[in-house]
């Protein structure tokens, strides 16, 4: 091979100074020079695939979310994600799971580069079964029997069993590597490639050679030669680091390579502030340098040469020397087959190492201090509840100014990025400011009998007595987009039901977010309860915000049916309150009035398009085309601009229609009508069982056993009679605000006010009572009387 190569012109040089390389598009078992693998670009028929993804290496990332930048990464693989448990052979769906993600990424035109453990036990799979097979034909040649199961299979010698199973590893790499057209080459290395200089050299060049052209470099130390090793003595500066173990070579490597994320998989989770599986551990999201004086570590992995204080300290070398590390779990079987993806798109996966500690506290430490000041504000009483409320509306309008002007900052940078409708939305003034006062003095009134109040009293025997009391759910995270005016809307119903509040709001409300925030806190601190309402400004994502689910009781969305849909599938463990979609209807029955119809169209539709309680589907009783009405709000449309799409049946009495709608499950948000055509009454309810969202539908008419039909069959949040869509609000209801509007069907429905952010708990009072007296030989009997609920005073 090597003879070939130098008919085309290439020569030797030293090659003793080189580590040993090779690359499976040419040889499995020859020592090929960087000089010698510039030819392989006019061979391999791997398309070269650039995307616009570089920076200037010199400092790590300072945020997860800007590993999304990271072009050049190195995976490091431990001994525990490669090996399977009995530590005898490969961990094969795991390691297929872990190649396919890092094709996906170099074929994305990132560059990627593997440390892989696994030699040592491939190895020793493969000896395992040549010892075994060696002393079965002996024991038949003496004795005549195969006696397995007294074999004595020694202890074999680490070195001997990677020398056995670097082969065998680096051909399993080579089959899966080449299901995704993306070509692997295996360098073996020991320290003194590094610390040679010519050698290190030689290192880099062929590495980057590599990279260049398109090339996974799979790399490991070479155990089969690597002396026993060391204690740690090193570790202490950028320029010294011994490669005794694949944590400290993945570190060296990555540095040397100017590397801009290192991943390294363990069998953990990440770092924990106490021994992982213990009752108090958490998981340490971001790790700082100066913080491993307040970590204690375990031991060791079952297999490997490094335990997590080693991953450690490697990891921190190569923060100093500007690469990015995440450590993560790349054994547990609901996260491996996207752990590498997913810390590359800035999800909150393992141990983020950092140099930079964020100005305020972490979203985790927001939810602690959600929790601690919602119990704080339970246990108030419901007038100094109701105090801070009705300081919050003050300051709305007192401070006027300084918010309008923080929203006209907002309105100025979102200016050509946000659609109308949403403009609209972000857009805050005077008479939006006064409505929202009034809403919260409203709920300030509705919050002097919500926390604590007694549902139900039942005397279970004598001098045992049970009570069910309403109680706040505990920490809500509400993510709005565009509305700043829902904050203080929230704000208030948290304060009223006594619960700790995580908000996420857009970037593009951040200035009155921020105002608004400091105001309602400016409330909370006359009882001393700033801390129960936190407005989360950190570059957490949505997703991950989603997956607190030890700290956060209920997520409730407030934004776009995409935004919606996004946390309810984000949300693990969690429940969502609210709705997908808003895909309100409103059917004209044969018998409607021709005043009535044209007004509440109208004021459905054109009053606030945006709005999820705005009209998308109108319905019209056959018998209505071609009259007078029909052509009243055909004409009314028109006037207001209000684009028209056709549904089937509609277009077909048409002989020259509008566009035919592309689907009758369609939330317009904007200036937009479907138009469709019905038999009948019980037409329409069918049709909106079929299309609709379970939000709000109306019926126009005035045959009353029509609207009671319609008001009982149609399984909706909210049925009107004779009422525009609109109405469907927590305001216009009289609950002063909402949290949003819910088309679930458990525990709150609709507009949600005050009473859907509560829940129960039972409160037994007894005396000395124990079950065993209630047996069939007990002395007591259950009376199970419904005992009369004491009214609260409420002025």
């Amino acid at each position: 091979m090597l003879s070939q190569v130098y008919r085309y012109g290439f020569q030797p040089f030293n090659q003793h100074l080189l580590p040993w390389v090779q690359c499976t598009t040419i040889s499995r078992s020859h020592c090929i020079q960087p000089s010698v693998i510039r030819h392989v670009r006019s061979w391999s028929n791997i398309p070269f695939i650039t995307v616009p993804l570089s920076r200037t290496h010199g400092k790590s990332f300072a945020h997860r979310s800007e590993l999304k930048q990271a072009k050049r990464i190195v995976v490091k693989l431990g001994s525990a994600v490669v090996t399977r448990g009995d530590e005898c052979g490969l961990a094969l769906g795991r390691l297929a799971s872990i190649v396919e993600q890092v094709s996906v990424l170099q074929n994305q035109g990132r560059e990627m580069m593997l440390v892989t453990s696994g030699a040592v036990a491939f190895g020793k799979q493969r000896l395992r079964h040549e010892i075994l097979l060696s002393q079965s034909v002996r024991q038949a040649l003496h004795s005549g029997q195969n006696q397995l199961k007294e074999m004595a299979i020694p202890v074999l010698e680490a070195r001997a069993c990677a020398a056995a199973g670097q082969s065998g590893l680096m051909a399993l790499y080579e089959a899966m590597f080449t299901q995704y057209s993306i070509c692997a080459a295996q360098i073996l290395v020991t320290n003194l490639d590094f610390h040679d200089e010519q050698k290190r050299r030689n290192l880099n060049g062929t590495l980057h050679e590599l990279l260049r052209m398109n090339i996974v470099p799979i790399v490991n130390t070479n155990d089969a030669v690597v002396p026993p090793a060391e204690p740690n003595s090193d570790l202490q500066g950028v320029n010294v680091i011994s490669v005794k173990d694949n944590d400290s070579l993945a570190a060296r490597l990555a540095v040397e390579m100017k590397t801009d994320l290192l991943i390294v998989l363990s069998d953990v989770e990440g770092l924990f502030d106490s021994p992982p599986g213990s009752d108090d551990a958490k998981l340490i999201d971001i790790f700082y340098p100066g913080d491993q004086q307040s970590v204690t570590f375990g031991t060791k992995s079952r297999v490997g040469m490094g335990g997590m204080e080693a991953k450690v300290k490697a990891a921190l070398w190569a923060l100093q020397g500007g690469t990015s590390v995440v450590i993560a779990n790349g054994t547990h079987p609901k996260v491996s087959g996207h752990v590498i993806t997913d810390i590359v798109e800035g999800k909150k996966v393992g141990t983020f190492f950092s140099e930079v500690k964020p100005a305020g506290p972490t979203v985790e430490q927001q939810g602690e201090m959600a929790r601690s000041g919602g119990r704080m504000l339970a246990t108030l009483e419901p007038e100094q509840r109701a105090e801070i409320i009705h300081r919050l509306a003050d300051l709305l309008t007192d401070q006027r100014d300084e918010i309008l002007l923080a929203n006209k900052k907002d309105l100025e940078e979102a200016e050509g990025r946000l659609a109308p409708p949403l403009l609209k939305r972000l857009s805050l003034s005077t008479s939006k400011l006064n409505s929202l006062a009034i809403g919260l003095r409203q709920i300030a009134a509705s919050s002097q009998d919500s926390v604590g109040r007694v549902l139900r009293r039942t005397r279970i025997a004598k001098n045992l007595e049970l009570e069910q009391v309403t109680v706040p759910i505990g920490v809500l995270l509400v993510i709005f987009e565009s509305r700043p005016d829902c904050l203080p809307q929230v704000a208030a119903l948290a304060i009223a039901s006594g619960n700790g509040l995580l908000l996420k709001g857009g970037k593009e409300a951040a200035h009155s977010n921020r105002i608004l925030h400091l105001l309602t806190q400016e409330a909370l601190s006359i009882h001393g309860v700033k801390e129960a309402v936190q407005l989360v400004n950190t570059r957490e994502e949505v997703e991950d915000l989603c997956r607190l689910d030890k700290m956060i009781d209920l997520i409730i969305p407030r934004g776009s049916s995409q935004l919606v849909r996004d946390i309810q599938k984000a949300a693990k463990g969690i429940p969502v309150m609210g709705h997908s979609e808003g895909i309100c209807h409103m059917y004209v029955d044969s018998e409607a009035s021709v005043d009535k119809v044209t007004r509440l169209v109208r004021d459905s539709k054109c009053e606030y398009p945006a709005a999820c309680n705005a009209l998308e589907t109108l319905l019209i009783h056959r018998d209505l085309l071609r009259t007078p009405l029909f052509d009243q709000i055909i004409d009314m449309l028109r006037v207001e601009q209000v684009k028209i799409h056709a549904g089937p049946k509609f277009a077909s009495y048409l002989t020259f229609s509008p566009s035919e709608v592309k689907s009758l499950r369609t939330e317009y948000g904007d200036l937009e009508l479907c138009i469709e055509v019905v038999d009948n009454v019980q037409d329409a309810i069918d049709h909106i069982h079929k299309y609709g969202s379970s939000h709000t539908d109306v019926i126009v008419t005035e045959n009353e056993n029509t609207a009671e039909f319609f008001l009982q069959h149609v399984d909706s949040a909210c049925v009107f009679w004779n009422a525009s869509t609109r109405f469907s609000d927590g305001y216009r209801f009289g609950l002063g605000a909402e949290v949003g509007i819910s088309t679930s069907r458990i525990h709150a429905r609709g507009p949600v006010g005050l009473e859907g952010l509560l829940t129960t708990k039972w409160l037994l009072r007894g005396k000395d009572h124990v079950v065993s007296d209630f047996s069939e030989h007990g002395s007591l009997k259950y009376l199970h009387e419904n005992l009369p609920i004491p009214q609260r005073n409420t002025n």
